[in-house]
């Protein structure tokens, strides 16, 4: 008799529909070859047209038509580009899957654009060039113009190339670079270009240190613990709240600038309040997930993930808050110049061009921001809950603590400078801890009593017999992505700067 054998193999109608209903699939499939950038030129198409309805038969209406073009050009990048640092951490830990990421950094860069972006931005972008060294409309709207394209391109690069800069540094250098070529170098507020300088070294290094710190604390009061659910009920709800605090101090700060502006005092009223609600309310609930779980690093990983998961929410949300400007600032600058005739220091952001820097920002993400995405959360140091968690914790602090000493700092440098410094810390910690080799040595006496293989993730424990010679020689930061990515950051102005300058020249020639 012959025997009914089960069928395998799927359907390719099933495969299909299965691959379809994926967001994370279906984002891969689009970043391959020609389909990313044909839909993305579909959109700028699509924003002009929309663009040429809303302000038909206004003065240079051919002017902002191509300037909303080059405003959502400039918003694909951001989201290309900028939006990895809130949600790689979380994809490179595991906590969320690509697709997962890709969707609630959307809607909530979205969300934060449309519903807490400043309605009114510096023209001058933050008073890098002086307002009435450019009062001819025309030479101003070619200096808007270049800067949206210089700066645009540069991001563009360094998305192709896989570093993640500042969208703020290059917007800047942008707009240095041209009011340099229209105005000259004495236009340039260069106290203010000092400052930014500086905020090359600040925000990475102060981000870096913070993580560290944090990532100290969890391997020292938690992960080197006998009894690491013990410990983890007594700290994690701590941190869970510090978070929750650090979060909403930095919301009220910088991410609610539109709805309403709060001072210092009720800035850290908010932030305690937060804590402490957190704090009451985490407790019991860690408790209670906690319960059952083993004694060992891969049960911790759970107790943060959920955290994390809210920590790149937020992030995105405050991110498209505030970074949405770098797209529609000069667009907005532009479009008052065009219509009103005269160049004004501050304009007010009409929401038709907030709405175009809103959907490019997730257009930009969901077509191309998987490669940074793996870069920032994957491909610099290996990731898990714990590690991620102190990444996005320090950059929601280092915001906080630059604002309070009034340096301008990017959240790239800021988030990126913290996966940096979780990486070497790990390095050091490895090599020198005391702490670390105690607890190596008794992993693996209890294993060698129970005559079991290592559960631990950690491959250090997995091979006990590593001598202190070798733990030395150990390197958990890729030092060429490390080189690659301030390379980048120390040329973006410069580049940005450069490149706008050209453009602007080439734009008043033939303007």
């Amino acid at each position: 008799m012959s025997s009914v054998h089960p069928e395998l193999k799927k359907k390719t109608l099933d495969k299909d529909l299965g691959k379809l209903v994926s967001v994370e699939e279906a984002t891969i499939f689009l970043s391959r070859g020609l389909v990313g950038p044909g839909i993305a030129l579909a959109f700028l198409a699509l924003v002009a047209i929309i663009a040429s309805i809303y302000v038909f038969g206004e003065p240079r209406a051919v002017i902002i038509v191509a300037a909303a073009a080059l405003g959502a050009y400039m918003a694909l990048n951001i989201g290309a580009n900028d939006v990895a640092n809130n949600v790689g951490p979380a994809v490179g830990s595991r906590a969320l899957t690509m697709g997962g990421a890709l969707v609630i950094a959307a809607v909530f860069e979205s969300a934060g654009a449309l519903i807490a972006g400043g309605d009114v931005v510096s023209t001058i972008s933050k008073s890098i060039i002086d307002p009435t060294a450019i009062a001819e409309p025309d030479i101003f709207i070619w200096a808007m113009m270049a800067a949206l394209v210089s700066s645009a391109l540069w991001v563009n690069l360094a998305t192709w190339i896989g570093a993640p800069v500042s969208t703020t540094h290059s917007v800047v250098g942008g707009v240095m670079g041209a009011g340099i070529a229209a105005a000259g170098f004495s236009a340039v507020n260069w106290p203010t270009m000092a400052s930014i300088a500086a905020s090359w070294v600040v925000s990475p290094v102060l981000g870096g240190v913070i993580a560290a710190l944090f990532l100290a604390f969890i391997k020292i009061n938690i992960i080197y613990k006998e009894d690491k659910i013990a410990a983890a009920r007594r700290w994690v709800p701590i941190l869970v709240a510090i978070m929750a605090g650090a979060f909403a101090a930095y919301l009220a700060t910088k991410g609610l600038k539109k709805i309403i502006r709060l001072d210092w005092v009720y800035v850290t009223a908010i932030g305690i309040g937060f804590f402490a609600i957190t704090w009451l309310i985490s407790h019991p609930l860690i408790r209670r997930q906690s319960e059952g779980l083993e004694n060992r690093n891969q049960s911790l990983r759970l107790l943060f993930r959920l955290p994390l998961i809210f920590s790149a929410c937020l992030l995105s949300f405050a991110h498209g808050a505030n970074d949405v400007a770098n797209a529609v600032g000069p667009l907005a600058a532009i479009v008052h110049t065009a219509g009103i005739g005269t160049v004004a220091a501050k304009v007010v952001i009409p929401l038709w061009v907030m709405v175009i820097g809103a959907l490019g920002i997730s257009f930009g993400l969901l077509l191309f921001g998987p490669k940074l995405i793996r870069m920032v959360g994957q491909q610099i140091t290996k990731l898990n809950p714990m590690r991620a968690y102190c990444v996005a914790l320090s950059a929601a602090i280092t915001v906080i603590i630059a604002s309070w000493l009034g340096l301008p700092v990017s959240s790239t440098h800021i988030a990126v400078g913290a996966v940096f410094g979780v990486g070497f810390f790990r390095e050091w910690y490895t090599s020198r801890s005391s702490r670390r080799r105690e607890y190596v040595k008794s992993a693996a006496a209890k294993r060698d009593s129970f005559k079991d293989k290592p559960t631990s993730a950690d491959s250090t424990l997995q091979d006990p017999g590593i001598a202190k010679e070798d733990w030395s020689k150990r390197r958990l930061v890729r030092r060429a992505h490390f080189t690659t990515i301030v390379a980048a950051w120390v040329i973006t102005v410069p580049a940005a700067a450069i490149l706008a300058g050209l453009v602007f020249t080439v734009l008043n020639a033939f303007g």
